[in-house]
């Protein structure tokens, strides 16, 4: 593969932000689009203004419904950020999500600690394999516990929490956090927003702590790393760069979770996420390429992310936006243009994609060609749905489709007049396509048109 090619790949990072419901996850996107100069005015959920948050029912409820796509810019690097819904009727969008993601940032509330939605979604990430580092938010609440966090992370996920930073202070007294790799306390400026940091000596009443935990972290790193292991038991210096080279193999291995703290709405711990992002988590070319049978063979292909290859993407989401069909694609090899065709093995159709569109929350930007290791829009594919893969009809490949669970819960539903019938029908059809986990039907013996999803709360958007 060419050099710039695969400079832009390496500089990737495609990621999803899971959590439970009200642990700041949205909160933490946000201001991750504000540093990296994506939004100029930092929505907040709770005045019904976060950028992530944009369909109408979620800035009145606050919580996170659709995975919405943006990309941003941080420090040379491209970041896709997947948002991704924390309340359990919506597992449907962390799953797809989670298909196409190669790392993800676990967001835990410092009072709440690992919940049950947490699990699930952890879990769900372990089954796919993916990387991930944590972010204890809202040290600046009541009753916020760093070490209580550390330990339901070992126990309830059966993770390894790499330590990185200390919290300085907590609650009404947070103020920053302790850097255990520079060994320096980072303090954010309120009349900045946080957008301005500076780094100071550790406090001396935090010295030895923070000594304690640095030779913690070494250990760890040195059971996995000969080298650091050499130069540990040498007592020999170990620089910055050898010890983000071996947390970052360590992380894509799937040994540990970086993990970081902050208070996302008071703009502190911010940065540093960012940069761990970039230094931490896999880029497409980090992780094992992706698998699909050959149709109508038994033969197995691997496709690798080399933008020279042949094209093949995933849909992992359809949505209707103002009466068309919007579909996200994960781009996993080969490049395609706007206006192109594209083949779809499992219709045996092949659709012509007219516009490709790189996705801020609910802005857009068209782009005329997409290549392996992006996540996009295509408007004008009519067949295509979730779970489908695209590709090109003369090097065809399946992808395994995503798995949805069965939907719950059922009730029934009217027209509020009679001749709204077929409408009502059509509408739910549209639902249906955009969200396998929802279903409906006539009931043959009462000819009332029942609908089921996931819970009372995915029923009634």
């Amino acid at each position: 593969m060419a050099n710039a090619p695969r400079q832009k790949l390496s500089r990737t990072r495609n990621i999803g932000i899971i959590a439970h419901i009200d642990a700041g996850k949205t909160t933490v996107t946000e201001r991750i689009l504000y540093y990296t100069g994506k939004v100029h005015k930092m929505g907040e959920v709770h005045d019904g203004e976060a950028t992530m948050d944009w369909m109408l029912e979620e800035k009145e409820r606050g919580i996170t419904i659709t995975s919405a796509v943006t990309s941003c810019q941080w420090k040379g690097h491209n970041i896709n950020i997947i948002d991704t819904p924390g309340h359990v009727d919506f597992t449907i969008e962390v799953e797809r999500a989670l298909r196409v993601l190669d790392g993800a940032i676990g967001v835990f509330c410092a009072v709440g600690g690992v919940e049950p939605q947490s699990e699930t979604v952890w879990h769900q990430a372990d089954r796919y394999k993916v990387p991930k580092i944590a972010f204890v938010n809202k040290m600046d609440r009541l009753g916020a516990d760093f070490f209580r966090v550390v330990e339901m992370i070992k126990e309830r996920l059966g993770a390894t929490p790499l330590i990185l930073q200390l919290p300085w202070g907590a609650e009404s007294n947070f103020q920053g956090v302790i850097d255990l790799i520079k060994m320096r306390a980072i303090y954010w400026k309120d009349e900045t927003l946080g957008a301005d940091f500076e780094e100071l000596p550790i406090p001396p009443e935090l010295e030895d702590q923070a000594a304690e935990y640095r030779d913690k972290l070494l250990e760890t790193l040195a059971d996995k790393d000969d080298s650091i292991m050499e130069k540990y038991l040498a007592e020999e210096d170990i620089s910055d760069d050898e010890i983000h080279k071996a947390i970052r193999k360590a992380t894509i291995d799937l040994e540990f979770v970086p993990l970081l703290c902050g208070a996302a709405l008071r703009n502190k711990g911010i940065q540093p996420l960012i940069d761990a992002i970039v230094s931490y988590l896999p880029s497409p070319l980090d992780i094992p390429p992706i698998v699909g049978d050959i149709p109508d063979s038994d033969a197995k292909e691997p496709r690798k992310p080399n933008p020279k290859g042949p094209f093949s993407a995933l849909v992992f989401k359809v949505m209707m936006d103002q009466g068309r069909k919007m579909t996200y694609l994960r781009i996993y090899s080969g490049k395609v243009s706007a206006g192109a065709q594209v083949y779809n093995p499992r219709k045996k159709a092949k659709e012509k994609l007219a516009r490709l569109l790189r996705m801020h929350s609910n802005k857009r930007e068209r782009i005329n060609e997409a290549s392996a290791g992006d996540i996009v829009a295509a408007m004008g594919l009519k067949l295509a749905s979730t779970g489908d893969t695209l590709c090109s009809e003369d090097k065809p490949i399946l992808f395994e489709p995503i798995e949805f669970k069965d939907p719950v819960i059922t009730m029934a539903v009217e027209p509020k007049k009679v001749q709204d019938h077929d409408r009502l029908i059509e509408a739910l059809n549209k639902l249906a396509d955009e969200d396998p986990t929802f279903k409906h039907k006539i009931d043959d013996e009462t000819g009332q048109i029942v609908i089921s999803g996931m819970g009372e709360l995915h029923l009634e958007v």
